[in-house]
Formats: structure tokens, C-alpha cells, sequence
């Protein structure tokens, strides 16, 4: 098993795993030029991607996916509830919709969704598995609740939210409704929520941990990682970072 990031921010999100002859990506925030030129960086091709999955209709996440569907070719896997709420509504796409409690697999891939609370219709996060490791994904939830906990318990990989610096968004000059927005039950995990997930589960199969959603405005790279690097008693630099323009490299998940 092997992942990387063609980048995550606000200004779009994609994350690619691979595991033996199937890739999928989770989301596609970036339109069908943008994409290609990011994962030639990975030293792939839109043909080399068997699917994209969606985890909410938030432009940043589902902006490129029709397009880069009806480019590419790509079937999109999705809640219902997502589907609902996108402009496009699977117009002349190959659309399967996914049950945020069912797991389901995509060639070598087996895919475990789960629920989380988010200012989206049927937001979902995933946890992926060749059957022996496992990589939990979390970018976009407001609140921690103990069914993320348990998904993500024992995972041999992550990558985690971690969005904003509590006391920058409160001093920061973002206008008060955003404030309370991103810093609501429903918005985005601040450094410190994301620490304490990390605190709750089993960690002692992690060999890669990278803080993924990043707020320009609101957060530094060296915040987010001193955070989860507390929890895991670890040097700051261990904890990798998931940056807007370069995403991060390839990461492999071995016993």
C-alpha cells in the first residue's frame, strides 16, 4: 500500500492510494489539466486512476470530479446525500452511490466509510485496507465523535485534519460568521481537536501521520505538527504536512 497528496488546502483537494493494481483517488478538487499535470508529479497518468471518491459536495473537494469524470473516463463513488446536494447530480456519469455505514471494495482496494459531522449533506471519511494495513483519512469534520474514534483505531497509516490554530482564527481578520463557521461543531478540527483524536486511538502500528488541511490564513505547518507530534512523544519534523501546492510524496504502509 502506498499513498500520496496532489494537494490539500482550500483551494482543492486530492489524495491518491494505491494498493497492488488499483489506484482511486478521494476527491478531485481540481479540474481536468490541473489534475493531470499533479499526478504526472507522481509519475501517473488519468488512466491509472480506477475511480474517484467523494467525500462531500464542498467545492474545494468535488469541484474537478465531473469534469474529470467525463475527461478521464473515471467512475465516482458517493453518498446519496452528496449526490443531492452537487450541481451536476450525475449527469452523464458513471455515478455509484455508497452507504456511509457499508464497506465495499474497488479491485485490491477495500473501502470502509464512515460518517462525520460536517457542514455538507452526507459527509463521509474513509479508511482503506489490503486486508492486513490500514490507512485512516480525515480531512474535513467539526467535532471528533467516538465512531470516528473506533475507525480509526490501530491504523497503520493517517492522515489528519488539522486545519487551524485556534487563537489565529480568533485573532485572525476573518469576518465573525466564518469565524464561527470553521470554528462550529460542524466546521473544521483546529490542531488541538485533531491531537486529541490522536490521544484516543491505538498508535502503536503508525508509521506515517500527516497533518492534511491546512489553513493558510490560520494555521503554520510548525503548529500542526507540534501538536500531534506532543501525542506521539515524537520530533516535530516525524509528522509530515500535506501542503496546498505540492500535496506530499509517495508514502508507503509496510508490516
Amino acid at each position: 500500500m502506498r499513498f500520496a497528496s496532489l494537494g490539500s488546502g482550500s483551494r482543492g483537494n486530492s489524495l491518491v492510494v494505491e494498493i497492488g493494481s488499483t489506484r482511486i483517488l478521494v476527491d478531485a478538487g481540481f479540474g481536468p489539466t490541473e489534475m493531470s499535470r499533479r499526478l504526472v508529479r507522481l509519475g501517473l497518468e488519468p488512466a491509472d486512476v480506477d475511480a474517484v471518491l467523494v467525500t462531500h459536495e464542498h467545492s474545494d473537494h468535488i469541484g474537478g470530479v465531473a469534469a474529470c469524470a467525463r475527461r478521464f473516463g473515471w467512475p465516482i463513488c458517493l453518498t446519496p446525500g452528496t449526490l443531492a446536494a452537487s450541481r451536476e447530480h450525475g449527469r452523464n456519469l458513471a455515478v455509484t452511490l455508497i452507504d456511509s455505514h457499508d464497506s465495499f471494495s474497488i479491485g485490491d482496494i477495500s473501502v470502509h466509510p464512515f460518517p462525520v459531522p460536517h457542514d455538507a449533506r452526507e459527509p463521509v471519511q474513509f479508511v482503506f485496507s489490503d486486508g492486513d494495513r490500514r490507512l485512516g483519512v480525515l480531512t474535513d469534520a467539526g467535532h471528533v465523535t467516538q465512531f470516528m474514534v473506533t475507525m480509526l483505531d490501530a491504523c497503520d497509516a493517517l492522515v489528519l485534519e488539522c486545519n487551524h490554530d485556534m487563537a489565529m482564527l480568533e485573532e485572525g481578520r476573518y469576518p465573525p460568521a466564518l469565524k464561527h463557521r470553521i470554528g462550529s461543531r460542524w466546521g473544521h478540527l483546529d490542531n488541538g481537536a485533531a491531537a486529541s483524536l490522536l490521544a484516543q486511538i491505538d498508535r502503536r502500528n503508525l508509521c506515517h501521520v500527516i497533518a492534511a488541511h491546512l489553513s493558510a490564513e490560520n494555521n503554520t505547518p510548525l503548529l500542526a505538527q507540534s501538536a500531534l507530534a506532543g501525542v506521539l512523544q515524537c520530533e516535530s519534523e516525524w509528522v509530515g504536512v500535506a501542503t496546498q501546492n505540492g500535496g506530499f510524496d509517495w508514502r508507503d504502509v509496510r508490516n
